[in-house]
C-alpha cells in the first residue's frame, strides 16, 4: 500500500534548505534599519524641514528665532508679520522620534539657522545628522 505525502527526511531537507537560505539573506539586511533612520533625517533636514523654513522666510523676511522654533513653521507666531503655513504637514520629530534641534542664528550657520538630529543615542556626538556638514 501506498501512501501519499512528504516523508520526514524530505522535510528535514526543505527545513534545513529554507535554513541555509535564510543563514545567507538575513545577515545583508541586519543593520539597514539604522541606516534607513539616518537617510530619513538627512532628507528631513536637507528637504523637507529646510523647505519650510525657506518658505517661511521669504513670506516674513527671516527665520523663526530660536525661541519660536519649529513650532512657528506650524502655527503662526506673534512676530510673523505674513504667516501663510502651516509650512510642515506634521511636527518635526526625528526618527528615533525627538525633536529636531533647531537654533537661529545658527552657531554653525551663522547666516541662517542650524538644524539637527541627536541620532541614535540621543546626546551630542559622532552619530549625530547635522544641516552643517
Amino acid at each position: 500500500m501506498r501512501r501519499n505525502g512528504f516523508t520526514l527526511i524530505e522535510l528535514m531537507l526543505v527545513v534545513i534548505i529554507i535554513g541555509a537560505l535564510a543563514a545567507m539573506v538575513v545577515p545583508r539586511f541586519a543593520g539597514r534599519g539604522e541606516q534607513a533612520r539616518v537617510g530619513a533625517a538627512k532628507a528631513d533636514i536637507q528637504a523637507n524641514i529646510a523647505t519650510g523654513l525657506k518658505m517661511y522666510e521669504m513670506d516674513n523676511g527671516g527665520f523663526p528665532t530660536t525661541e519660536e522654533g519649529l513650532a512657528a513653521l506650524l502655527g503662526k507666531p506673534s512676530s510673523a508679520n505674513n504667516w501663510n503655513g502651516p509650512y510642515l504637514e506634521r511636527k518635526a520629530v526625528d526618527p528615533w522620534g525627538r525633536e529636531y534641534k533647531y537654533k537661529s542664528p545658527g552657531e554653525h550657520r551663522s547666516a541662517d539657522y542650524d538644524l539637527y538630529s541627536l541620532g541614535k543615542d540621543g546626546a551630542e556626538s559622532a552619530d549625530d545628522v547635522k544641516n552643517w556638514e
